[in-house]
């Protein structure tokens, strides 16, 4: 305790302090025996911090921006009664910004051979696995005048998840699927690659869509209905190089475009298409394949949920030739990068061709809406020059979206907040088209 600690302690018991020499200072100090007893007493009667045990509960994921409670259980095998305060330290990224003293310290009162519990609560802000880093438990005696303190380890990762928000789109697309399947009262006719069944002819059915064996085999005009072919093969591809970090709003393009690739997912599986996961930059950051329908959602959003974007170029040949040994029969391949005109030109156009001369191929990317608004600027000379290199950005997107398209590639190139359903739609085309 500090000499003013000690001068204020003495003045409020009012005790006669006795002075004593410390050889280390230049003068005398005094000691307050009373209060030198009583601090040796709450001292030696503050229980143990070594010999407590701790142990971990709770949830081990959850998804970013959602809560995740974690449960710390502290056992007091001593024969005193443990008085503490607690910090349960996790990374800065496991809390919001501002929240973390509330969320971390504890107050906690443990009798003797008894044990308690204190929940925090981590809201974090980014994706990825998050680890407990330690336990510091600071154990006071009865009056509160002295404690002992000490940290423990006790292991712990909660695993946050991608957020999915495109979710709230995939009623409307199963819709459309339902659609295109026949299996609602508005049907797609004509289209297809599948024969479906036969119904009675309507006004307005396409009048080649009549099978007139089966009206010569009743009395009413018989048409056939078609649906998509099923059992396909979707190869969703991440290109996790420099340009995927680049940040849109609040988040790199990697989190747009992996909420793309989960909504695209849980549609195809649940029109009977087989869907397979390829994160590449130089290498192979993960793979999903072979995954069941009902296993499929939660195997992507475990795979996605540590990719970080790597800050080196992506290598298009090694990307092209990985794609192809991951699906070596006819697939459909989306690849979800970016359309700056340099890595496309110099990257992935030269070995284009080995991948649409066996497979359909989707390029999706990510628009940063912030140039649009950039484009539309006026009003003086600063704003008029962003609106110029705005413009010339889109051009040089448009002209490169041109160039993929001559290779018969479809492409989609919209905002994050649109990007998900846009997918989604252009997937169902190429399924009405029969191109699938």
């Amino acid at each position: 305790m500090a000499l003013t600690g000690r001068a204020a302690l003495v003045a409020a018991l009012g005790a006669v302090p006795i002075g004593l020499w410390d050889p280390s200072l230049t003068g005398l100090l005094t000691v307050n025996v009373p209060l030198a007893v009583a601090c040796a007493c709450d001292f030696a009667l503050a229980a143990p911090v070594r010999r407590l045990g701790l142990s971990r509960s709770g949830d081990t994921s959850a998804r970013l921006g959602e809560p995740a409670d974690v449960t710390l259980t502290v056992t007091n095998p001593s024969r005193r009664p443990l008085k503490a305060h607690i910090r349960d330290a996790w990374p800065p990224s496991s809390w919001q910004p501002g929240t973390e003293v509330e969320s971390s310290r504890h107050h906690l009162t443990v009798p003797p051979g008894e044990r308690r519990r204190v929940t925090t609560r981590l809201r974090p802000t980014r994706r990825g696995d998050r680890h407990a880093d330690r336990v510091t438990i600071r154990s006071y005696g009865p009056l509160g005048l002295f404690s002992r303190q000490g940290t423990h380890k006790v292991p712990w990762t909660v695993r946050v998840l991608p957020p999915f928000t495109s979710r709230k789109h995939l009623p409307s697309k199963l819709a459309r699927l339902r659609e295109l399947d026949g299996r609602t009262s508005v049907l797609t006719r004509g289209e297809g690659t599948e024969f479906d069944s036969l119904r009675e002819y309507v006004p307005g059915d396409d009048t080649r869509s009549i099978d007139w064996r089966a009206t010569a085999r009743q009395t009413t005009v018989a048409v056939r209905t078609w649906r998509p072919e099923r059992d396909r093969h979707i190869l969703l591809v991440l290109d996790t190089g420099r340009t995927s970090a680049g940040r849109v709003g609040d988040a790199p393009r990697l989190d747009s475009a992996m909420d793309a690739a989960l909504l695209l997912a849980a549609l195809a599986s649940r029109a009977g298409d087989r869907v397979d996961l390829l994160a590449y930059d130089r290498r192979v950051r993960t793979l999903v394949q072979g995954r069941t329908a009902g296993d499929l959602l939660p195997s992507l959003v475990n795979a996605m949920a540590t990719l970080e974007p790597e800050l080196i170029e992506t290598d298009a040949r090694g990307l092209t030739a990985t794609a192809l040994r991951t699906a070596p029969r006819r697939s459909l391949i989306v690849l979800l990068t970016t359309l700056d005109a340099a890595p496309v030109e110099e990257g992935l156009l030269p070995v284009l061709p080995q991948l649409t001369q066996r497979h359909t191929v989707l390029v999706a990317s990510v628009a940063d809406p912030h140039v649009a608004g950039m484009a539309k600027a006026r009003g003086d000379v600063n704003a008029i020059y962003e609106a110029a290199a705005a413009a010339q950005a889109q051009t040089e997107r448009r002209r490169t979206s041109e160039q993929l398209r001559r290779h018969g590639v479809t492409v989609v190139d919209a905002t994050p907040d649109e990007l998900a359903p846009a997918l989604a739609d252009a997937y169902l085309a190429l399924k009405t088209a029969g191109r699938l």
